[in-house]
């Protein structure tokens, strides 16, 4: 209970003890800024807070791990060769870098790297066929982590995909909406995202 308590005093959203991973989804300068290449609007709001999130983890000895969308300069992932999304988070490029101010204290985890849809941490997915694979992520969580708190970008695809297949694997996962912000392509994303989370199992604080 030590754990909790002073998790809490830290001014952290969340409870952490050993038995819960932190897992910061692509907090990216292409994400998380406004001159990036997929710009989620208020990105940048959420850096402080997680890194805050991110001491208090440390301090009551929780497990953190990183996400970064890693993407090669042509994937059917991305617009101009067939996908939805501009060009965004090609690696070793500035836009694929995580913020400088994000506090980064532990292993990450890149997604996409063969050009798949990396929307999951713990997944990608072949853009054409749909296949997943998995990433890596699962083998970095003890098995005696029981609970995950998942925050990051985007609200509505990799933090709520990241948070789906959390739920599918056992894990219990929250999502704390004062971590995260939402691409809202359409009008109402936010609220379906949510509503999916919810329906399926996912505590959205």
């Amino acid at each position: 209970m030590s754990d909790h308590i002073s998790a809490a005093a830290d001014g952290a959203v969340a409870l952490y003890d050993r038995t819960t991973a932190l897992l910061v989804v692509d907090v990216q300068n292409d994400f998380a800024l406004p001159e990036g290449g997929l710009y989620v609007s208020g990105g940048e709001q959420i850096v402080p807070l997680v890194s805050i999130e991110v001491g208090a983890a440390q301090n009551a000895g929780a497990t953190v791990v990183y996400t970064q969308d890693w993407h090669p300069h042509d994937t059917p992932h991305f617009e101009k060769d067939g996908g939805v999304w501009p060009v965004h988070c090609v690696g070793d490029t500035w836009g694929a870098e995580l913020h400088r101010d994000l506090v980064v204290h532990g292993p990450v985890v890149r997604k996409g790297t063969s050009g798949e849809d990396g929307y999951s941490g713990f997944s990608v997915r072949d853009p054409l066929s749909g296949a997943p694979v998995a990433t890596q992520l699962q083998s970095l969580l003890d098995p005696d982590i029981r609970r995950l708190v998942v925050v990051g970008l985007a609200g509505d695809y990799c933090v709520k995909e990241t948070a789906l297949d959390g739920v599918r694997l056992g894990y219990s996962v929250e999502v704390p909406l004062a971590l995260t912000r939402f691409v809202e392509l359409e009008p109402g994303d936010r609220d379906r995202a949510v509503q999916e989370m919810r329906d399926a199992g996912v505590t959205v604080t």
